[in-house]
């Protein structure tokens, strides 16, 4: 791997200075390539990638994008438009995969897998594959969200996804998306349609400090974090709030919602009837765009980075990726839901989503060769590969340096860090990081290590579960952050693009470093 010398540390600087001066002067020569977002019509090798080009492009996703729903849609329209096909997975796949393709499939609308298959594939040949989480702390909608007007108050019923409505959700502006299940009266199809309100809607508001209660550690999720939506005083006229009179049939999915959000929603959809919409499944998230910041704006600040950032790293360097008429290997990016609450569920990294991807991969393959498909190629494959969890891994921390590990506390703007855990919360091992270290070296990167002390937590990530599942080498490659589970965290301005440097190294070269083991 490229070793952290002053020489790198400078061009790390150089590239700062340049991505601030391409931010403050678009016109300049350092300005990013319009679709750098996109995949390039001929890739560049990884040690060439700028990492300053993909600032911009992550601001603007994490801005657009705040749940899992449409970051699901982003991937796909992103796919669709550099040619992958999209497997439904209701269908059959046999001859439907050829060598040299490229695909994708959803599951939930929350989760998805993208893959390309090498020119010169063969049933058996392994995958390189590299998986994330795109899920984040929220406050998701509960199923009955309407609730008494309080004090002239609207309020918002909600419930904590994973560790969300913690002490940095207090006097945040908040805003409201996620997807909606509208049924035409017309022609009674249900289709799904994504919404998200640009403009903040709701608030949780802290109590002063004047009536001696710190709110710090305080505040019960249930009663004194509920969200104001808007103002009620119809009551002081002796009448019934406007805002709890249901809007909606008797009974409807409408008439258990707010009223004046069922409107709100009807009018981003372009729609009318409140019982067109069957159901919904809305969060809470900070309103604030995604911003660079810092004196040279070396840093990003924006709001669910764990992990919307490893993951859009990774899915950028599959679209990058380099393809080549001898490439023998599959190339995967899973982007799972759920990690945040254990991953239980079917989009979820403990189901069956990817195993069962990569089952029915093999199989239409194996029908197009007559190949035997069944453990014996199925077993073949997973020796012959390798895959990272992509998941943040924690910065150094400046103010609470009794934290850091020496020489296991990574840097912002420096390169990706190797995530290693004695008691197996992390997949890395001796070998794994002997290769990673190998793809590094080719790649132009520079990896760092991550590992707490012992008397500190540890936090886990898909990767175990899956490397389990399928028998895989694998381990576990975090870009660093600050602020972790809170409502606004940080990382550097060029972590984005240190990240997809590297998953593209991984995913150009795994082929070549296999070959230089023996197993």
């Amino acid at each position: 791997m490229t070793r952290l010398t002053p020489d790198v540390l400078r061009m790390r600087s150089s590239q700062l200075s340049l991505r601030s001066l391409a931010m403050e002067q678009p016109q300049q020569r350092t300005a990013a390539p319009p679709t750098i977002d996109e995949a390039p019509t001929v890739p560049l090798e990884a040690k060439d990638l700028r990492p300053e080009h993909f600032t911009q492009p992550y601001l603007d996703f994490m801005t657009h994008n705040p749940t899992v729903f449409h970051v699901v849609d982003y991937c796909k329209q992103k796919l669709l438009k550099a040619g992958y096909v999209e497997l439904p997975a209701r269908d059959s796949w046999t001859g439907k995969l050829v060598p040299g393709g490229k695909y994708f499939t959803t599951r939930n609308g929350s989760s998805i897998i993208a893959f390309t298959v090498g020119q010169a594939y063969k049933p058996g040949n392994g995958i390189a594959m590299i998986a994330g989480h795109i899920d984040a702390l929220t406050a998701r909608l509960k199923p009955t969200s309407v609730k008494p007007t309080k004090e002239g108050y609207v309020q918002l019923g909600v419930a904590q996804y994973a560790g969300a409505l913690n002490e940095t959700w207090w006097d945040r502006d908040l805003s409201v998306g996620g997807r909606v299940i509208v049924k035409d009266p017309k022609t009674g199809k249900t289709t799904v349609k994504l919404v998200k309100v640009d403009w903040p809607v709701a608030r949780i508001p802290t109590l002063a400090p004047h009536f001696g209660i710190g709110m710090t550690g305080h505040g019960n999720r249930e009663t004194e974090m509920v969200p104001v939506i808007g103002i009620d005083n119809s009551d002081l006229l002796g009448e019934k709030a406007e805002s709890e009179k249901p809007v909606g049939k008797p009974g409807s999915f409408a008439s258990t919602q707010p009223p004046k959000l069922v409107k709100l929603i009807l009018s981003q959809l372009g729609l009318s009837d409140p019982d067109s919409i069957l159901n919904w499944e809305l969060e809470l998230f900070d309103a604030q765009p995604a911003t660079v910041g810092g004196l040279d704006k070396e840093f990003i600040f924006a709001g669910r980075i764990d992990d919307k950032l490893c993951s859009w790293a990774a899915f950028m360097a599959l679209l990058h990726a380099k393809r080549a008429p001898t490439d023998g290997v599959i190339k995967l990016v899973a982007l799972f839901d759920d990690e945040e609450i254990g991953s239980l569920l079917r989009q979820g990294a403990r189901g069956n989503f990817l195993p069962i991807t990569i089952e029915r991969i093999l199989e239409s393959f194996c029908s197009s060769n007559s190949v035997p498909f069944g453990p014996g190629i199925l077993g073949q494959t997973y020796a012959r590969s390798f895959l990272v969890s992509s998941d943040v891994t924690h910065a150094a921390h400046p103010n609470f340096t009794q934290t850091n590990l020496p020489g296991h506390s990574p840097r912002l703007n420096v390169g990706v860090a190797l995530c290693v855990d004695a008691s197996a919360h992390m997949t890395t091992d001796s070998v794994s990081m002997a290769i990673l270290d190998r793809i590094a070296e080719l790649s132009g990167c520079v990896n760092q290590r991550h590992m707490i002390r012992n008397d500190s937590r540890s936090g886990g990530t898909v990767g175990p579960m899956l490397s389990a599942a399928m028998g895989v080498k694998a381990a576990d490659v975090g870009i660093p952050q600050l602020s972790m589970h809170s409502i606004r965290a940080m990382t550097g301005s060029l972590d984005p693009g240190l990240g997809v440097k590297f998953y593209k190294g991984f995913l150009d070269f795994w082929e070549e470093v296999d070959l230089e083991w023996s197993h």
